[in-house]
């Protein structure tokens, strides 16, 4: 087993699978607007960019474009309608989660998706209570790849960050982790953008795939 007494974890394409209910908003949104759907894996490489990646690779515009914001407005409404209903754990997820908790080791989320619509899919989820921490970017000051969330996050569980774990499927959540002090896990099941190369990020261990966590965390 792994020496640690915390865990961390981003969430969209590292905790929860949360490209299917994004992959139904945005081509809603599409249709709406009288455009042809985008294929489910575009859009899935396209979550780790937040809304301002969804609407640029949706309607194929940047944020300086004058619709820009009332676009992203109107795809933010119509994801939050339905924000959990096809999202879920990634496989093998529970089981690490049931683990922490069976050992008394503290678990919660550092993410850069806004407290409204993290705390929604994690009430829905029944996700919420387990939580040690939830450390979304209402709560700092910059988020990542600043590491002021991952550090508020070690706070909050009372633990140095050498003694925490942090996983996620972004360079910038590595970036973070090493700026942190924590020891970092690339998430490669995640939303990885094509030309990423996931060794480049210098994490510690990267997984690839998230039924493999357990197994690294918590093998003899």
């Amino acid at each position: 087993m792994l020496d640690f007494k915390a865990l961390l974890f981003d969430l969209d394409g590292t905790l929860l699978d949360t490209a299917p209910d994004f992959v139904t908003a945005l081509n809603k949104q599409l249709a709406l607007h009288g455009r042809a759907p985008l294929a489910d894996s575009a859009i899935r490489t396209s979550v780790t960019n937040g809304s301002v990646g969804l609407i640029q690779s949706g309607f194929r515009i940047d944020p300086g474009h004058d619709q820009f914001e009332p676009l992203r407005e109107e795809f933010l409404e119509l994801y939050y309608a339905n924000l959990a209903d096809k999202t879920a754990l990634f496989d093998g997820l529970q089981q690490v989660l049931d683990e922490c908790s069976a050992r008394n080791i503290p678990w919660g989320i550092v993410t850069n998706k806004p407290w409204k619509y993290t705390e929604a899919a994690l009430v829905q989820l029944g996700l919420m209570e387990g939580a040690a921490t939830v450390i979304c970017p209402d709560h700092v000051t910059l988020p990542k790849p600043h590491p002021e969330a991952i550090l508020l996050a070690c706070q909050e569980v009372s633990l140095a960050p050498e003694d925490c774990l942090y996983v996620g499927d972004h360079v910038r959540d590595i970036v973070a982790g090493r700026a942190a002090g924590t020891r970092n896990i690339a998430a490669a099941w995640g939303y990885i953008e094509a030309n990423e190369i996931v060794a480049d990020w210098q994490a510690d261990w990267i997984v690839d795939e998230s039924q493999q966590l357990h197994s690294l965390l918590f093998a003899d």
